[in-house]
């Protein structure tokens, strides 16, 4: 018998299972292997992918992993569960909430397929990118797709009889809440400092340009996130900026680039740079080890004192984040809520 629960999906990038060569192998072949992330054609591709990338990467990855790992394993997963659980408390028993990594475990297709199990065939789909990239947010989709309708491979098909009903929250990069979330965020932290910051550097994931000009809408609203936390934090416009980071391969992304920025900023003046990443909204490699290990020793490499050196930490669970996400599953599940059997369904919030 169908359930009347309403499924709740927050779809991440994903993670390695452990800190080790083997474990990243598998997840870098799948990590790389999807088109939206490398678009070269796979008879160029698979053999530089698999004769080179998975024979060296895997090990210099597993080293940085290393130096992140926490005791209950990969930050991103830890923070990830800990925000399904307080949503979840949130939303309450009306609503089942699930993570779903793209790469890795647990992956959206065993949520899609917990899902079904339970009887659940409507869905909404959150993923945790704010600004849309056919990267990350468009690759959510494929793979939410693939397991809804019980798609293999390209040829063959399980066709199943019963699909869900999906709900996709839109790219939410100029929401109000969470550009609140972030204001509350940001202003705690700089409370605890000892100085205020002399410079606010603003960085996003790096793309390729060419993903850009072929109609990508990512830097518009990274651009469009930057200033309206720039407006929030009442940040005058020399005191801020923004870039792009963890570029990766032989062509141009998407500039100014973060590493060059960070080795920069102590000839122009910088002695205390406040480091925030808005498109994470939960710490993982590319913000611990690349920009809190890395980008300190860039700074300090361009002549910057290491203890002037600031890093935010994403969102994670900051308490205005998870009533942001709770408030974009109400929304998007206006509709669907009348009355849950045995309890009285939230009253979602109009907005």
């Amino acid at each position: 018998m169908p359930s009347r629960r309403i499924g709740v999906l927050l779809g991440q990038l994903g993670t390695p299972d452990a800190p080790t060569a083997q474990a990243l192998r598998p997840y870098l072949k799948q990590f790389l292997s999807d088109m939206r992330v490398i678009d070269y054609s796979p008879l160029i591709w698979q053999p530089i992918l698999r004769g080179i990338i998975l024979n060296t990467r895997p090990r210099r990855s597993a080293r940085l992993y290393r130096r992140i790992w926490l005791k209950d394993g990969s930050p991103l997963l830890v923070y990830s569960q800990q925000q399904v659980d307080a949503v979840q408390e949130r939303l309450g028993d009306g609503y089942r909430v699930l993570l779903g990594m793209r790469y890795g475990n647990p992956s959206i297709e065993s949520a899609m397929a917990q899902f079904e199990s339970e009887g659940i065939h409507r869905i909404v789909i959150v993923p945790m990118f704010p600004q849309f990239s056919s990267t990350t947010t468009a690759s959510i989709y494929d793979a939410v797709y693939r397991a809804a309708a019980g798609r293999r491979c390209p040829l063959f098909h399980q066709r199943k009889r019963l699909v869900p009903t999906l709900r996709f929250v839109e790219p939410y990069f100029d929401h109000p809440d969470y550009i609140a979330a972030m204001r509350d965020h940001l202003s705690e932290c700089l409370t605890n400092l000892p100085q205020p910051p002399d410079k606010f550097v603003i960085t996003f994931h790096g793309i390729p340009r060419r993903y850009i000009e072929t109609g990508d809408p990512y830097r518009a609203q990274c651009e469009r996130t930057a200033h309206l936390l720039a407006e929030a934090m009442n940040w005058r416009d020399d005191e801020w900026l923004l870039c792009f980071q963890s570029r990766f391969g032989p062509e141009a992304w998407l500039e100014p680039y973060t590493d060059k920025t960070l080795e920069e900023l102590s000839a122009h003046g910088v002695q205390r740079p406040f480091v925030f990443s808005p498109g994470f909204v939960t710490d993982c490699l590319e913000t611990l080890d690349e920009l809190g290990n890395e980008g300190r020793d860039q700074f300090v490499e361009g002549g910057g004192n290491a203890a002037g050196y600031f890093l935010a930490p994403c969102l994670n669970v900051a308490h205005g984040w998870l009533d942001a996400l709770t408030r974009l599953v109400e929304v998007n599940t206006l509709g669907w809520v009348t009355t849950q059997t045995g309890t009285a369904a939230r009253q979602p919030i109009p907005g």
